[in-house]
């Protein structure tokens, strides 16, 4: 090895030094000063690259950064202390050996063998993480785009768990603090406070930032919302100020997904893309009402909000990791000056992308029909959505006579199907697009059987036709479950209208879209309290807005793109 490790050597492998391995095995492969080289390092005994060392060392990690040759960086960690292997990140510029303009490079032997067992990949343009002798993490390989909607999916699964340990949690708290259901009803709905008031800004933060720096700050302020809750909740003010902030945080969420969806996912792939991000919301509710009531006759009832949040902060670091470990295989260019233009460009864009926000064209978007069309349907959607969210576990515990446990497990059923459904009404939606079916046929096809399926479904629990307990749950669970279709419907006309403004949009509809959950979810719990009927605080007005929002989707909903600026 050249300086500045002038007394050890370069390279050893099977206790074999390798003087000036690197460079040597560069100018015979005929590298220049423009090329990447990849290497894959293998011992199976021994390797070290610290300086006057000739002891064994196993299970340690080595990196250095050569800045004398181009500003080589290798990191060498083993993968087991009987077989070692080694990552290498290299970005390799040589100052000796350049390859002349128009020399040929010698071809690199079949067997690809370097010095002294040293294999040697092919060279390359550009510089990355190279040489891997094993796929782990599984995902590793995948392209960006797909790690990001995976981690996103991920996030949502931890939003909805915040978003329903509420509704379990609030039947012992009741009872701790002698809540009645309206008071049950104004905490619940505080979190669509918080909720409603996001939505706006989340979409203009999303175009203006991107997607994922607006999820980041998403997920750690709903999560320490979340951990705030058992100290807060003998106190109602900070109780009500805890949820609003978990609404905030969630509120950004559904805009950041959208722009994320929106700029990196064809229209092809379009509906699945949505229903394996917006599905982690059905995984989220599975997962939050199986974990909460074990974890509240175990643990009591703060353990749920502790647990919950610290999900959320390991979800944080482990993003940042990922991050930061995407960034660290692209961080050493090829060449200063390319590295200088990218960060030039991606600082023009940002400029570009904030001046743009500035001259979002309001009028043109809110004189749309089709937007209306989106307004209203998200706005029926949410009603029946929020308040089953909140009140079925209430419902199965009081009108159905179930335990905690049993209501809770009960409550699963219609998110748990949802997860299947979803996928379903996702391949459909796709596969009817690319056989050449229009965009807006299928959207509204998708929606109506969003919205049509739950109403009927209710329709036995509202009129109270004496069904046995267990068949109320059933029907009402395929009728959940078929709303996801929405998913396919409404979630995915944003993006069809406009790539550009697919945030926007979407903020602008979820803002309506969480009224009902400031107003529903209250509202249930006082009619409740007066009338003592489900039928006509739950049901009756859920069947409503159903009927309707299909009624005005049918009408005036599209999905042709419409060039708002213009």
């Amino acid at each position: 090895m050249p300086a500045p490790f002038p007394h050890c050597c370069s390279l050893q492998i099977n206790n074999t030094c390798v003087p000036g391995g690197r460079e040597k095995i560069g100018k015979e492969k005929g590298w220049g000063g423009a090329k990447m080289a990849k290497f894959t390092l293998k011992a199976e005994n021994f390797c070290s690259f610290l300086p006057q060392t000739t002891s064994t060392t196993v299970g340690k990690a080595f990196a250095f950064r050569d800045k004398s040759v181009g500003g080589s960086y290798f990191q060498l960690s083993p993968a087991r202390p009987s077989s070692l292997k080694f990552r290498v990140l290299c970005g390799i510029r040589e100052k000796e050996g350049v390859k002349k303009e128009g020399e040929t490079v010698p071809a690199v032997a079949p067997s690809h063998q370097g010095v002294n067992g040293v294999r040697v990949g092919e060279a390359e343009q550009g510089g990355g993480e190279v040489g891997f002798d094993w796929n782990w993490p599984p995902w590793k390989n995948l392209p960006p785009r797909y790690k990001l909607i995976g981690t996103t999916s991920l996030a949502f699964v931890i939003c909805n768990m915040d978003k329903v340990n509420l509704s379990v949690a609030i039947i012992p708290m009741s009872n701790q603090f002698g809540w009645s259901s309206s008071t049950a009803g104004l905490v619940q709905s505080s979190f669509f406070w918080g909720y409603a008031l996001s939505q706006l800004p989340g979409g203009w933060l999303a175009k203006r930032f991107g997607g994922r720096k607006v999820l980041e700050l998403g997920v750690l302020t709903w999560s320490c919302a979340t951990a705030l809750v058992p100290l807060l909740a003998g106190f109602m003010p900070g109780l009500v100020f805890s949820r609003i902030l978990v609404g905030i945080g969630e509120g950004v969420s559904p805009s950041a997904a959208t722009d994320l969806i929106a700029r990196t996912i064809p229209l092809q792939e379009r509906s699945r893309a949505v229903a394996f991000v917006f599905g982690g919301l059905s995984v989220g509710s599975v997962t939050g009402l199986l974990l909460a009531p074990a974890l509240i006759q175990h643990y009591g009832w703060e353990s749920v909000f502790y647990l919950f949040g610290l999900f959320g902060l390991a979800w944080f670091i482990g993003f940042q990791t990922m991050v930061e470990q995407e960034a660290s295989y692209t961080a050493e260019p090829a060449a200063n000056s390319s590295s200088h233009e990218e960060e030039k460009s991606q600082g023009s864009s940002l400029e570009e992308l904030g001046e743009s926000m500035n001259d979002v064209p309001w009028k043109a978007i809110f004189k749309s029909p089709a937007v209306w069309a989106m307004i209203y349907a998200h706005f029926c959607g949410s009603w029946g959505h929020y308040n089953c969210l909140s009140w079925l576990p209430t419902y199965f515990s009081e009108a159905l006579n179930l335990n905690l446990t049993e209501a809770a497990w009960v409550s699963i059923l219609p998110p748990l199907a949802s997860v299947f459904v979803t996928n379903l009404a996702a391949q459909l939606a796709d596969k009817l697009i690319s056989s050449g079916v229009e965009t807006t046929t299928v959207r509204k096809f998708c929606q109506t059987v969003g919205f049509l399926a739950p109403a009927l479904c209710m329709i036995p629990s509202a009129v109270d036709l004496g069904l046995h307990p267990w068949q109320v749950v059933g029907i009402l669970t395929a009728g959940l479950a078929l709303s996801s279709f929405s998913l396919s419907g409404l979630y995915c006309t944003h993006q069809d209208i406009s790539p550009e403004y697919a945030s926007i949009l979407l903020g602008i509809t979820s803002t309506t879209g969480a009224v009902p959950g400031i107003v529903g979810v209250a509202l249930t719990g006082y009619l409740l309290d007066t009338t003592h009927s489900w039928t006509i605080s739950l049901f009756a007005p859920s069947i409503f807005f159903y009927l309707t929002g299909t009624i005005v989707w049918l009408v005036f909903a599209s999905s042709k793109p419409q060039n708002f600026s213009s």
